[in-house]
């Protein structure tokens, strides 16, 4: 029996890229979310590729909110399989459908990934090419390099939402992204969720998409060391495997700020009330919320 199968697809003034995105997935059920596009993207798209359907929002959602939108709508048609697909990405013909036969002969996997090269296709994408080392996908560089088989998929603790395939029972076991994310970091959180609900995370090397990525400056999200600290505290409370509050970081704070008193140490007092200041803006009883949200056997956060 043919499996449904949705692309789910965010964009964000994409128009140096959604051409070849879209022309790469054309077979397959299309559902693109806009993040409010500034440039020519929607018109692009509502344009030359009428086939696509299109969920305009009225402000920016982040990446996993648009993503939950899109993971609905395909849910609630029917969909067997849903493939995320980054903007700035795009597959071979046989992509999604080697990742669906592969997954269908190893339902334990939640999540399967093909290979990401780069843009040119002349090498593994750089951040990549680490999630799959040895010490985090067991026996892949040695495969490659033995010039072994490569058939199934291989056990990774991570790999980005810029290309998966997301099974329908892991969308009805796990859901969606954990809203309390806004940019990054929710990817992550999605697989300590699949771990916690005994699905894994696997790679699939006969599979390939191109990550046009490579060389781009990094972006404020990752320059910014407020917005790196307030992502990394939703990452902390936001494991489903943690319990604790945030009283704890509070505690710390304190600690170190009698301590920078008692040594006069003015910077890290600075940083540490700064700190403070993170921690009372962050929505903290949402966010232990969304936690325990994550726990349930459900489609949480798309439901």
């Amino acid at each position: 029996m043919q499996k449904k199968i949705y692309v789910v697809i965010v964009t964000y003034n994409a128009m140096e890229w959604i051409s070849k995105c879209l022309e790469s997935v054309m077979p397959y059920n299309i559902i693109l979310i806009d993040n409010v596009s500034t440039d020519e993207t929607l018109l692009f798209v509502e344009e030359h590729f009428s086939n696509v359907t299109i969920l305009k929002q009225d402000k920016n959602l982040g990446f996993g909110k648009a993503n939950n939108l899109g993971i609905k709508k395909a849910y609630e048609e029917g969909a067997d399989y849903v493939f995320l697909l980054n903007q700035d990405a795009w597959v071979e013909p046989d992509t999604i459908s080697n990742l669906v036969k592969a997954h269908q002969n190893h339902p334990e996997y939640g999540i399967v990934s093909p290979m990401h090269l780069n843009g040119k296709g002349d090498a593994l994408d750089y951040n990549f090419s680490n999630y799959i080392n040895p010490s985090k996908c067991k026996n892949l560089y040695s495969d490659i390099f033995l010039n072994k088989t490569l058939e199934g998929i291989y056990e990774t603790d991570f790999a980005n939402a810029a290309a998966w395939l997301l099974s329908k029972n892991c969308i009805e076991i796990v859901g969606g992204f954990n809203p309390s994310f806004f940019h990054y970091g929710e990817d992550l959180n999605y697989i300590q969720r699949l771990k916690y609900h005994g699905l894994k995370t696997g790679v699939l090397p006969t599979s390939i998409i191109y990550h046009d990525r490579e060389y781009r400056e990094p972006n404020k999200y990752f320059r910014d060391v407020n917005i790196v600290y307030n992502r990394s505290l939703i990452l902390e409370y936001s494991n489903p495997f943690e319990t604790k509050t945030f009283n704890k970081e509070y505690y710390k704070h304190i600690k170190k700020i009698f301590k920078a008193l008692f040594f006069f140490n003015f910077y890290q007092l600075k940083q540490s009330f700064f700190r403070i200041k993170i921690l009372n803006n962050l929505d903290k009883k949402q966010i232990i919320r969304n936690r325990a949200e994550s726990r349930k056997t459900n489609n949480s956060f798309i439901n």
